[in-house]
């Protein structure tokens, strides 16, 4: 499900985060879906639990997966994973990928054509 690539300059509990949460907005994992445990995800990627455990508390920070005490992690409802202070830093990335496309002679129907296969991947 998830693959790491050790050659990446980013650190290994970033590219579990983000592979993570591709998996929850691509829909592969719903709401309420039990994700891997700490001990059942570090042993099938072969790395130290405490990367895991990192994460994970990552991804609970930023309301795309909660922990219940005793039963493990799970995927959150949508309403959690939106709050206000996490998309407005999505917003400001993807105004600044927008003006880079601009500066690089990218033309806004390109840039709408982009949008428009996100949308439609969404659905």
């Amino acid at each position: 499900m998830i693959n790491l690539d050790f050659r990446d300059s980013r650190p290994v509990y970033e590219q579990i985060c983000e592979k993570i949460k591709e998996l929850i907005v691509g829909g592969v994992l719903k709401p309420g879906d039990k994700i891997m445990s700490v001990r059942d995800m570090a042993a099938s990627l072969t790395i130290n639990p405490n990367t895991i455990v990192k994460a994970y508390k990552e991804l609970e920070q930023d309301g795309y997966i909660y922990s219940a005490y005793g039963k493990g992690y799970f995927v959150a409802e949508k309403s959690n994973a939106a709050s206000i202070t996490r998309m407005d830093e999505i917003k400001k990335n993807v105004e600044n990928c927008l003006l880079e496309l601009c500066f690089l002679g990218v033309e806004k129907s390109e840039i709408d054509k982009i949008v428009e296969n996100i949308w439609k991947g969404k659905d």
